[in-house]
């Protein structure tokens, strides 16, 4: 019988070592950590180590609205349960699984990365692997000549926003109402969620304007002291895109005034919209600066890319006294760059940025067609596989009186109650796409299929059959909702 892969690449390492006794290369025997073991023995005390240890509103938010589930495992668009339930994952790690999870590619790229005991992060050296992933990601984007890479899309966002203020000599930069660019300082200088930045005081003096208002973009920077304008092309928060037209409208006035366009394509970028970055979609289109993330890690390695234009990084780094100005400790270490090679591999190969054009016109399409059907459905927008389902008041008295009740005790709670019977009643993982919206936001993998639109469909015609009733489960657990609101307040 032929040994087994695994085996083999483990005794060809022993073997180079001159070594079969488990001992490492100082002659120490290896430690025994057997992960397995310890999950086996401890993972039910999952929720309990979550409360003691970590964030301890997150098991009790779980607990509330019934999401305290314990999966087991997950390969591709799907998890399992103990029991060996199948539950349809259209929420991707709110996008970093573009290609579902375990995909065997870059699984295999990044344990390669492992048994090749590569001389990662030495320092004073240039390892292949960043410059030919930035080679490979500048493929797609004609037009940007360098990158940096950093660890994640907030760090992409920071690199952007410093590289901005550096090259242009300004300081403020605007942002769209309602956006979400991270949680970092200065990130969060630039979110247009004040739920995020309350408390957090004072941050970087940076400036709102309403998403597509050419007028107040031109007011800004009238004043001569805008360094940049950073804009996701679709906003994650309410899955609301820029107005046809107006990124290139935006770009063109930001460069009469020598100001960048920075495109935040943290979530939107690598393929999610139909086009490897959303920018892409409107013609004549170029960003100073993109943010990438999320995606690019294939579901493994951590990792952040800010791609520009050559001028602003040779200005940035313009001399060798400015080598290290900006730098990540573990920025294009090799699993990530491993990864990230990887995964654009696979992107290539099976067609992913295709499938999500194909698949996500078909399920918005599907979608769309049931707003006429249901009063309490209000809109179907995004692109590609980011859709957003809006809910909105309804016409019936009946239906007025439980929707009123909801909205007065906190916005939001009837989204929330369709997104418990999709998890509860149909193994469907979604969740609203940000605090006090009325909106589902679907993010699922880029491999999922036309018969996972099926089950989706089938899963949310019934909830909204069941919303329409206007009673039943959904509406007694929509007035646990409203006790939970109000006992916050």
């Amino acid at each position: 019988m032929p040994a087994d892969p695994d085996d083999r690449t483990a005794q060809k390492l022993d073997d180079r070592d001159g070594r079969t006794d488990g001992r490492d290369r100082t002659g120490r025997t290896a430690p025994a950590f057997d992960l397995a073991a310890l999950l086996a023995e401890r993972g039910g005390e999952r929720y309990e180590l979550q409360s003691r240890y970590l964030n301890p509103q997150l098991a009790r938010m779980l607990h509330t609205i019934g999401f305290d589930k314990y999966y087991e495992r997950a390969r591709g668009q799907y998890f399992y349960d103990a029991e060996g339930n199948e539950y349809l994952d259209m929420l991707a790690g709110f996008g970093i699984f573009a290609l579902g999870r375990h995909h065997p590619v870059v699984r295999s790229a990044v344990q390669q990365v492992m048994d090749l005991d590569l001389p990662d992060l030495v320092r004073f050296d240039c390892s292949p692997l960043p410059g030919l992933l930035a080679e490979r990601l500048l493929s797609y984007t004609p037009g940007l000549d360098r990158v940096f890479f950093g660890n994640s899309g907030t760090e992409a966002v920071e690199t952007a926003l410093k590289f901005a203020r550096y090259a242009t000599g300004r300081r403020r930069i605007l942002y769209a109402d309602h956006a979400f660019h991270g949680l970092t300082t200065g990130s969060l200088s630039v979110n247009g969620e004040s739920g995020f930045r309350k408390g957090f005081d004072p941050l970087l003096p940076d400036t709102a304007i309403p998403l597509g208002d050419l007028g107040a973009l031109a007011k800004e920077l009238k004043r001569g002291d805008v360094a940049a304008l950073i804009v996701e092309p679709i906003q994650g928060k309410g899955v609301q895109a820029t107005p046809p037209g107006w990124l290139r409208a935006a770009q063109d006035l930001l460069h009469a005034h020598k100001a960048l366009l920075i495109c935040d394509e943290v979530q939107t970028g690598i393929g999610r919209t139909g086009e490897f970055f959303a920018y892409q979609d409107e013609d004549g289109v170029l960003p100073d600066l993109v943010c990438a993330a999320k995606a690019l890690s294939g579901g493994y390695v951590p990792v952040g890319a800010t791609l520009g234009k050559g001028w602003i990084f040779e200005k940035v780094y313009s001399s060798m006294d400015r080598v290290l100005v900006h730098s990540a400790s573990f920025g294009s270490n090799a699993q990530a760059m491993a990864a990230g090679l990887a995964t654009l591999e696979v992107i290539r190969d099976e067609r992913v940025v295709e499938n999500a054009r194909k698949v996500g016109d078909h399920f918005r399409e599907r979608l769309t067609a049931l707003v006429d059907r249901y009063e309490l459905l209000a809109e179907v927008r995004g692109r590609g596989l980011m859709i957003g389902i809006e809910f909105g008041r309804p016409k019936s008295l009946k239906l007025r009186t439980g929707w009123t009740a909801l909205q007065a005790a906190r916005k939001g709670l009837f989204a929330q109650m369709v997104v418990v019977p999709l998890l509860q009643r149909h193994r469907i993982l979604t969740q609203v796409s940000g605090d006090h919206l009325e909106v589902i936001k679907l993010i699922p993998p880029l491999i999922i299929t036309e018969q996972d639109v099926d089950r989706f469909m089938e899963a949310f015609t019934e909830v909204m059959e069941d919303a329409h009733r206007g009673s039943g489960l959904m509406w007694d657990f929509g007035r646990t909702l409203v006790k939970q609101a109000v006992s916050n307040r």
